[in-house]
């Protein structure tokens, strides 16, 4: 079980490592944080390059408390709050990564609630430094409680600007 928690852990950073790099950096294909910040403003997370800058640094630090199995529950609220951001955001695209769905970031929340209940197994810095009992049903439902509660402000900000700009639409055509 061991080897099965420390492959999920690396496997998963490493992918989210990767979109933190795409948005802080422009690297393995990304737009850097201007050009993404104009797809965050689009999607209505204003001031787009902030929130971008925001959800990368979210992305490489719950990446490197899951890979370290350092504070996972921590890590792992992390991850949830900022993947729910993105499938919200994604999800009128339909489910299904190709067509730009939601897909990739409910994978991604979902491996790390599992990790926020399992936690990351005895090879890891949790383990090593006398926290190997931060896991289990309360810290799993905690890291979730979290994330959620952390990407709730995001998604009402966002809904706001949605609105604001329905309304205006509305009086153009009106």
């Amino acid at each position: 079980m061991n080897v099965g928690l420390l492959l999920l852990r690396v496997l998963l950073a490493v992918l989210l490592c990767g979109h933190g790099a795409q948005k802080l950096f422009g690297r393995f294909g990304g737009a850097g944080p201007a050009a993404t910040g104009t797809v965050f403003e689009r999607w209505g997370f204003v001031p787009g390059r902030p929130m971008v800058l925001l959800a990368g640094l979210a992305e490489l630090t719950g990446a490197a408390s899951l890979a370290a199995g350092l504070l996972t529950p921590g890590g792992a609220a992390v991850i949830v709050g900022t993947m729910t951001v993105a499938a919200v955001a994604t999800a009128p695209n339909g489910f299904w990564a190709q067509q730009g769905g939601c897909e990739v970031p409910f994978w991604y929340g979902a491996a790390a609630a599992v990790l926020g209940f399992t936690g990351p197994g005895a090879w890891s810095l949790d383990h090593a430094v006398g926290l190997g009992s931060l896991h289990g049903n309360g810290w799993g439902a905690a890291a979730l409680a979290v994330g959620a509660a952390t990407a709730a402000v995001p998604l009402v900000l966002r809904s706001r600007v949605l609105r604001t700009r329905a309304q205006q639409h509305n009086e153009v055509t009106s």
